[in-house]
């Protein structure tokens, strides 16, 4: 199995997620000519004077920013959020006189890990959607892998900022085999291969062993082994049952993969406490402001991908949005959106977070109502949407400067919004093509 193994990989993309670097938006698609990865600048859809007025602040600038590459438009759309995830950190923190450091290295570390090892489960759980829907030797599925391995370098990056090149190398080895082995389990999965599942598990637990012993080593024994394998054990676990219930077209897939996610952003908090204590990091990225940070950095990240996987869900479901698959898809993602709204209740009280549920809720139809109106070639109401979507970015702007006392300019939430809705729409663009007008 292992000519399904992802083996692309983008330095580019890669060498821009350095440690004292927040993570922004960031290119899709590699260059064939070059092998390197364009910027979302040099590969949006934009005429010159939309970009002009988008960077002048014009708020009525909400234009799609596609590649055609589904897999890395949903990427980009989802790096933009740790971004935003920092500004609206920093802006609590501010306001409510939250004790730690927000923008700190540690702080910084446990955003970064967080956001990465996050990426890693949905983009695995695309990749394996992906493969069971077009086939597993499908061009579709081989841009899948392409765009997970793009996440593979950017954590071997990571890695190797703090324990050097030569330990970065290690682990992409160590990292790209434990995904083969999930391709393997996929695979066997498909096929009703209960020996071949067990064999892939085998390896795995081999895998959580040997990645347990690498971190204790680079860690200078602040992560110890047994710790980290057995964190390691829980998301074979939690990932293997999402893959089955994929493999088995359950509704219950969506639910699982979440689960798995949820479970990695606990082991970035043990990583980044260990690297930063090892490499003696200023900050702690277990203080308040630090944990705000990694948990606005984790929902605003899984609402993209989230997102991302209920319109997947649409445009290749029989039934569509009517389809067992697509509500239940939905509920998961509006799982995500109470608990931001949780989240913004805890900070600026209960009445507010259910304003912002609100809201939050509505900005979701609109995309919802994008991506039928493309996939029908209906334009009028897909430009309905995205006005609906411009119009909900300054209310969006106004609800934070409020509750954050100012210390959030609606402007500059606004500005930040566009990012959101045109890496998200571009993301929809090319999933229509891919699998819908494509089909």
């Amino acid at each position: 199995m292992s000519t399904l193994r992802p083996t692309r990989t983008s330095a580019a993309v890669a060498a821009a997620l350095a440690l004292t670097l927040s993570l922004t938006a960031c290119g899709a698609g590699t260059d064939e000519d070059t092998g390197s990865t364009p910027t979302q600048q040099e590969t949006t859809t934009m005429a010159p004077e939309e970009t002009d007025a988008m960077e002048g602040g014009d708020m009525s600038a909400v234009m799609p920013m596609g590649t055609g590459d589904p897999f890395a438009d949903a990427r980009t759309a989802a790096q933009h959020m740790p971004e935003t995830a920092a500004t609206l950190a920093a802006g609590f923190v501010a306001a409510l006189d939250i004790p730690g450091e927000v923008d700190s290295d540690a702080a910084a570390l446990r955003a970064m890990m967080t956001s990465l090892l996050q990426e890693h489960v949905y983009l695995a759980g695309m990749t394996v959607a992906t493969g069971y829907t077009a086939g597993l030797d499908s061009p579709e599925f081989e841009a899948a892998a392409a765009t997970l391995d793009v996440n593979s370098v950017a954590l071997a990056d990571a890695v190797g900022s703090l324990a050097g090149d030569e330990q970065g190398e290690a682990f992409l080895a160590l990292w790209r085999e434990h995904i083969g082995y999930f391709v393997d389990y996929a695979a066997a999965a498909a096929e009703g291969d209960d020996a071949g599942k067990e064999a892939a598990l085998e390896d795995l637990q081999a895998y959580t062993q040997d990645a347990g012993a690498f971190f204790e080593e680079v860690s200078g024994g602040e992560l110890p082994a047994a710790d980290i394998a057995a964190s390691l054990e829980m998301h074979v676990s939690t990932l293997g049952a999402a893959i089955d219930d994929l493999a088995a077209g359950s509704p219950e897939a969506y639910a699982s993969l979440r689960e798995a996610a949820g479970h990695v952003t606990e082991a970035a908090a043990v990583i980044s406490g260990g690297l930063a204590t090892a490499t003696e990091m200023s900050g702690d990225p277990a203080d308040e402001a630090s944990t705000l940070r990694a948990d606005l950095t984790a929902l605003l990240q899984e609402h993209v991908y989230l997102a991302g996987v209920a319109v997947f869900t649409a445009y290749t479901t029989e039934g569509g949005t009517e389809s067992e698959a697509f509500t239940a898809a939905a509920e998961v993602l509006d799982a995500n959106t109470v608990a931001l709204a949780d989240a913004v209740g805890s900070l600026a009280g209960p009445e507010q977070g259910e304003a912002f549920l609100g809201l939050w809720r509505e900005h979701i139809g609109y995309f919802v109502d994008y991506a039928v109106a493309i996939s029908t070639g209906d334009e009028e109401a897909a430009d309905m949407a995205l006005t609906e979507l411009d119009s909900y970015r300054g209310e969006a702007g106004a609800f934070f400067e409020e509750i954050s006392g100012g210390e959030l300019p609606a402007d500059a939430v606004a500005e930040g919004l566009a990012m959101h809705v045109q890496t998200l729409a571009g993301a929809i663009d090319s999933l229509n093509a891919a699998l819908v007008q494509g089909s």
